[in-house]
C-alpha cells in the first residue's frame, strides 16, 4: 500500500499568515470579557419559564430525546447536562426574550441559511 503524504496547511483550507487578521486591544478585551462570561441555564429552570417539549430541548442542545429525559430523570439513570448544554440553554432564552431586537442582517451573519 503506498505511503500516505501529509497534507500541507494549503490543502486542509487553513489560512496563509499573509491572510491572517492581527487581534487589536478591543479584540484582546471582548475575548478576555467572553471568557469571564457564565451564561448558564438549567434545563429545568428553561422548562419553568418556557412551554417547550423536551423534543425542543433535545434540539436546542444537539442531545438525543433519551439525554434529555436523563436530565428530569431521578436515582440511577440521572445525568447532568454538560456546562456547554447550560450554555445552549441560557442562550436560547437570551434569543427568545430579545431575538425581536437583534436586526435581520445581525441574524443573518450569526446564523446563515444554508
Amino acid at each position: 500500500m503506498p505511503k500516505r503524504q501529509a497534507l500541507s496547511p494549503s490543502d486542509r483550507n487553513y489560512p496563509t499568515p499573509s491572510t491572517l487578521r492581527p487581534l487589536s486591544d478591543r479584540d484582546r478585551n471582548l475575548i478576555a470579557l467572553y471568557s469571564q462570561c457564565q451564561l448558564r441555564m438549567t434545563p429545568q429552570q428553561f422548562y419553568a419559564k418556557w412551554k417547550v417539549s423536551q423534543e425542543e430541548l433535545a434540539l436546542i442542545c444537539s442531545r438525543s430525546i433519551s439525554t434529555v429525559q436523563r436530565w428530569f430523570s431521578q436515582g440511577r439513570y440521572h445525568q447532568r447536562p454538560t456546562p456547554n448544554d447550560l450554555h445552549h440553554l441560557a442562550l436560547m432564552d437570551f434569543l427568545l426574550e430579545h431575538g425581536e431586537k437583534i436586526p435581520e442582517a445581525l441574524w443573518n451573519l450569526l446564523c446563515p441559511r444554508k
